[in-house]
Formats: structure tokens, C-alpha cells, sequence
């Protein structure tokens, strides 16, 4: 800190040409990232709090007051993004003379001759990450880190007897990632090697709420603050609220990328006891999704009937006679107008349940078919958004439909999960869409309604 304060000029920004003066936040980083004992820290906290000039002030730090040979590496999620410190670094090495003169400045690295100190900056690939035996290694948003990469991150850490790996990062857009993993390593509070350190708008708030901004933002509180209010107001406006309350809240919030507005399907919630006829949607798997049934009244109120999900064992099958025996038990309990079911896999047991409670009730739907399945899911997103449908609060169903990622197509979006082989799974979200579609099916035929209601 003395040396960052003595010897490094602002480069850009808020106090540009003017010594770097660290407020107090910064300083209790420092001094946790950088306290005995610790191997690894990791720093929360949303945009616009001057993270990547954190970096560049400890990168310089490091190869001026570090161990001799100091490395420091910056990874970032692609060489241009990484190489922003190493421009920072230039830049405040250019505005003192005594650095000017002691520092090589390479296109791509510096170099420290009198300490063989080095900074380099490399993409977040574990075939760059090899080789290396840093002594401070920086992670600049460690939300776009796979696994493949933090384990090349891991490696090559802690090879010295002292070396930190420091992760400075917004929270991701999903749980399932390596920094949620580390961030509820850090919440437990067990690993002394582990500084964790999260800057985040209480949970609950409303997003409007400019104390909680304050909370959030450090650089917006704190003296001499060169984070503005009314920036982030402006921005307020432009994003939406999910996308705003991770990225400028510091929040790890679902649907970030989701199919929903933030918080519209919980708005729908209504305990309410199921009466009259209702039909249902199935969509099943055979071993790596989930399998879902759900039933929807004739006045839109969505519940959940069964959901079989994967336990996780290598040979999980999908207890095929269970699902068989909720679906008779349905019928037998419901006055079930019509059953619509995914065929893919299921089709003999579809022909089993068409057989033994009706052909004309029991009924084939294409959720591949995107001429379908995109007007059948704008239906039921306009029905969550307008609040003319409700659910039971169900927090399987509601999990489903939290991951939810909406994929464009020419008739329309249609939903998925974030990506192929996620384990946030969708299927009964699928089968919500499923059974609202076909309540607007019977509703728009009451005649074929009442003959299967009389079947």
C-alpha cells in the first residue's frame, strides 16, 4: 500500500494524473487478500468499482516490492480483455519518470531487469495457463472461468513458498459455475488459506433503493467516491432487472439470462384447491433430464403433479411403472379433459395410457416442433407477465422455470436449459407450457371439450 500510494498517478478516470490515494475499502482488500497464510481470494463486487485498476496497482505493487523474479500473471476471459491491466500498468509507468526509467515496456508484457520481475497478461485457456510459477496470479472476472481453466489456474499456483491467486469478478449469470462454487467455499468461513471478501445490495431489496446502491457499490459510498449516482440511475433505466441486480448490484439472482421478467412467475402464486375439469402436459426423459407432470385448470391455475428427476448415479433410469401409476391415479382423481405428452420415448406408454383412459384424451404433442411449441410458450409467457394465470408456489416447478433461457426463432422463442448437458433442468416448465396450450386448445373447442369430458 505504500508503495502504490508513493509511487503510482491515476491513469484515467475519476483523479486521472493525480497520485493514487486508496480509500478504505481497497485498503482492507489489500490487507485480507495479502494477510498470512492465505493462498487464494476472491473479491465480489459489480462493475464501475475500479476492480481492473485494483489489478493493475497490484500487478506494478507486486513486481516492485514482491519476492525476486516476482511473475505476474493476468487471465482474463480473452487476451484483449486480460491485456486492459497490462495497458492500465503501462500507462502509470509512462506517468513517473523513476518507473519510466526502471521498467522495459514490451508490446505484450513488462519486465523489471534489477528484480526479474515480469507481468503478463494471458487469455482464460488452460493450453496458455502451463508453465508458469506465478507469484501473483490475477483473475479478472472469474464468472467466465470454466472448470477446465480454473483447474490450469490451480496448477500452477502455489509453487512458491508465498504466491496468491487473487479473483476479482462480478457474480455470474448462473450458479452452476465455478465462481458460485468458490463464493459459497468463501461464505463458510472454514478455509483460513481462503480470503472472501463480497460487496452486495441486501438481499430482497428493492431495485430502486439508493441505499442499497450504496451498499453494493463501495466506490459510490465511500470518501472521495469516483463511482456516480446518477450514472448508475441512468443505468437503472436501460437494464433489466435481473441483468441490473447482478452486474450493478452485485446480486446472484436466476433468470439473468431467463426466459421471465425477474420475479414475474412467484407474482403468480395462488394456493387454491383444484376443482372442475383440468388437462395436463408430460414431458419425459429416459434417463438425463427430468420427467414432468403438470396439471392446468380451465381457469389457469398451473400445479405441479409429479416430477422424477435424476439423482445423480451413473446409471439413473427414470422409474418408468411409477410415472404409469401417477398418470392413472391422475385420472382417476381429476376429471382430466385431456392429457398432452411429449412423444420422444414414451410412446408405448403413451398407446398404454391412450388405451386404458381414451385415445381422444390422451394426446401426442411435438414440443420439437417449433411452429408449435413458439406460439404455445408466447401464450403462457403473456399469460405469467399479465397475471391472468397462476401457479401452486411450487418450488420444483418453480426451479424449472428460473432456468429457463429463451432461444429466438422465426415463429417466435421457445425456451431451453443455459446450455447442452446443463443440470438445471426445464422439463416441467415444458410441461406448464404443454397443458396451458392445451386449456387454450379446449377453450377455443368447446364442443370437442364436451365430448371428452363425457368420454
Amino acid at each position: 500500500m505504500r508503495f502504490i500510494q508513493s509511487y503510482l498517478t491515476v491513469p484515467r478516470g475519476a483523479g486521472v494524473g493525480r497520485k493514487v490515494r486508496l480509500r478504505t475499502f481497497q485498503r482492507d482488500i489489500i490487507a485480507g487478500a495479502f494477510g498470512d497464510g492465505v493462498r487464494t481470494a476472491l473479491v465480489s463486487i459489480p462493475r464501475a468499482n475500479g476492480k481492473t485498476m485494483l489489478a493493475a496497482f497490484l500487478a506494478l505493487a507486486e513486481m516492485f516490492v514482491g519476492p525476486p523474479s516476482a511473475e505476474v500473471i493476468v487471465v482474463a476471459s480473452d487476451l484483449r480483455q486480460a491485456s486492459i491491466v497490462l495497458k492500465y500498468a503501462k500507462r502509470i509507468v509512462e506517468l513517473n519518470p523513476v518507473l519510466a526509467e526502471r521498467v522495459q515496456v514490451y508490446s505484450d508484457h513488462l519486465y523489471l531487469p534489477e528484480n526479474d520481475a515480469t507481468l503478463l497478461p494471458l487469455p482464460a485457456e488452460p493450453g496458455a495457463l502451463h508453465g508458469h510459477d506465478p507469484s501473483l496470479l490475477i483473475v479478472d472476472e472469474l464468472h467466465v472461468v470454466t472448470e477446465a481453466v480454473w483447474e490450469a489456474i490451480t496448477s500452477m499456483a502455489g509453487k512458491r513458498p508465498e504466491s496468491l491467486t487473487l479473483a476479482i469478478s462480478t457474480p455470474a449469470s448462473s450458479a452452476d459455475s465455478v465462481m458460485w462454487r468458490l463464493v459459497e467455499h468463501g461464505r463458510s468461513g472454514t478455509d483460513p488459506a481462503f480470503y472472501f471478501r463480497e460487496f452486495a445490495a441486501p438481499e430482497g431489496c428493492d431495485a430502486d433503493n439508493r441505499e442499497a446502491w450504496r451498499i453494493a457499490n463501495p466506490a459510490l459510498s465511500c470518501e472521495n467516491p469516483f463511482l456516480a449516482e446518477d450514472g448508475i440511475a441512468a443505468v437503472r433505466k436501460t437494464l433489466r432487472e435481473p441483468v441490473f441486480r447482478q452486474l450493478r448490484l452485485g446480486q446472484w439472482v436466476t433468470g439473468v439470462d431467463g426466459w421471465l421478467p425477474f420475479g414475474a412467475w412467484e407474482a403468480c402464486a395462488s394456493e387454491q384447491s383444484i376443482r372442475g375439469p383440468i388437462v395436463a402436459g408430460f414431458d419425459g426423459s429416459a434417463s438425463g433430464d427430468s420427467t414432468a407432470l403438470v396439471g392446468c385448470t380451465m381457469d389457469g391455475h398451473l400445479f405441479l403433479i409429479g416430477l422424477w428427476e435424476n439423482d445423480g448415479t451413473p446409471d439413473y433410469r427414470v422409474p418408468r411403472e411409477r410415472v404409469s401409476d401417477a398418470v392413472d391415479l391422475m385420472f382417476d382423481r381429476y376429471e382430466v379433459l385431456s392429457l398432452a405428452c411429449d412423444p420422444w420415448g414414451w410412446r408405448s406408454e403413451i398407446e398404454q395410457w391412450g388405451k386404458r383412459h381414451g385415445t381422444k384424451r390422451v394426446v401426442e404433442y411435438n414440443t420439437g416442433f417449433v411452429g408449435r411449441m413458439a406460439p404455445a410458450t408466447d401464450r403462457l409467457y403473456q399469460a405469467i407477465v399479465d397475471g391472468s394465470v397462476t401457479q401452486d408456489g411450487d418450488p420444483r416447478l418453480a426451479a424449472h422455470v428460473a432456468h429457463c433461457v429463451a432461444r429466438p426463432t422465426a415463429q417466435g422463442d421457445v425456451i431451453m436449459k443455459d446450455k447442452r448437458g446443463s443440470p438445471r433442468k426445464v422439463d416441467a416448465a415444458v410441461a406448464a407450457i404443454i397443458a396451458y396450450d392445451r386449456r387454450a386448445w379446449h377453450l377455443a373447442n368447446p364442443k370437442k371439450h364436451l365430448r371428452a369430458a363425457s368420454f
